[in-house]
């Protein structure tokens, strides 16, 4: 019987979580509300507080839950790479995969930005399981350098042209495509791996 309410419990999570990403990604983070997203599901707003206390805390389990199967994919990868230029190539692919996800990256780019009014949210934000942060970027190349200072100061600054990108691509700037952040990213790579 326990078996069977455990197995409910994660069929609701999983159908509350694939309507939360389906209301984000229509309407954004902010206008996204948790009647919409229950509502849209199936259920009461009772089962939503079963597992999440806010929307900021469904948000980031499911951000945790794509990245990590973007970093799946990108684990095998990094497993055949045989050199930091090509380690560094393998974290360009997995940045791109994110950037092709245009709607997803922008509730991101938006959660990103109202979460500069919570310290535990911007403390959330900065571990590994939610972003490519310098200490993940530094163990990420730690089999090709052992320089870990430089290896994180690169993951910031690859960080920030990612970011600064995907600004800049929700701005409609037209000014940068995503082989100009590759190139850029890869001079800067370069720099650090000379």
């Amino acid at each position: 019987m326990a078996t069977k309410q455990r197995e409910k419990s994660l069929q609701t999570r999983e159908e509350l979580m694939e309507q939360a990403v389906a209301v984000f990604c229509r309407k954004g983070f902010k206008q996204a509300t948790i009647a919409e997203i229950t509502s849209e599901a199936g259920y009461a707003k009772g089962n939503f507080y079963r597992h999440w206390r806010s929307k900021d805390q469904i948000f980031l389990d499911i951000m945790e839950e794509r990245l990590r199967a973007y970093r799946a994919a990108r684990g095998r990868k990094l497993e055949q790479a045989e050199s930091a230029e090509q380690a560094v190539q393998v974290i360009l692919d997995f940045l791109e995969t994110i950037i092709d996800d245009t709607a997803w990256s922008r509730v991101v780019l938006e959660f990103t930005t109202h979460a500069f009014g919570s310290e535990e949210l911007k403390e959330q934000l900065n571990r590994s399981s939610y972003r490519l942060n310098t200490s993940l970027f530094a163990d990420l190349l730690a089999p090709f350098i052992a320089d870990r200072e430089s290896t994180q100061k690169l993951g910031a600054l690859i960080t920030a042209l990612f970011e600064g990108f995907l600004i800049q691509q929700f701005l409609e700037t037209h000014v940068l495509n995503k082989r100009d952040l590759r190139e850029a990213a890869l001079i800067l790579a370069r720099s650090f791996l000379d």
